[in-house]
């Protein structure tokens, strides 16, 4: 499954050359997973009313072409791997407009985030105590060509 999140990229977000600075993509992908938690029908709000949190242990973000302010974007989001103790997002972001399924994204991206207890920040297990998440990630993995789970 992928969500596509729109994106209105804001003055304050650009550099002197009015090109978005890089670290406003992390927020774009921010965006983005919170958008795909509330379209599988698990916001984010209901995995820290449960008493967790899942902090990002890893990012990665490769620039192609840049974005400019008022300029559109859409991030198209999709879980590449759901194991029990870490999910993985991969991020496209296309300029407002582009075809998303012939052309290339401008920016790609992928976050890794582990679950963790609220009170004492110690890693748990996604399958046990989010069972009805977990199970979610498994219905809408898309995992890349010759990826496992």
């Amino acid at each position: 499954m992928r969500v596509c999140t729109p994106i209105t990229i804001r003055y304050g977000e650009t550099d002197m050359m009015g090109v978005v600075y890089h670290a406003n993509y992390l927020l774009y992908f921010e965006d983005a997973r919170t958008a795909f938690l509330e379209a599988i029908g698990y916001p984010y709000a209901r995995i820290e009313e449960a008493g967790f949190m899942s902090p990002v242990t890893h990012m990665e973000c490769d620039y192609r072409e840049p974005l400019r302010y008022g300029e559109g974007a859409v991030v198209r989001t999709r879980v590449v791997s759901s194991r029990p103790t870490k999910t993985v997002y991969a991020y496209e972001v296309f300029r407002e407009g582009q075809d998303r399924n012939v052309e290339r994204p401008c920016c790609t991206g992928r976050s890794t985030h582990c679950l963790v207890d609220a009170a004492t920040f110690k890693p748990v297990s996604l399958k046990r105590c989010l069972p009805d998440l977990y199970g979610r990630y498994a219905e809408v993995l898309e995992p890349d060509e010759g990826e496992g789970r």
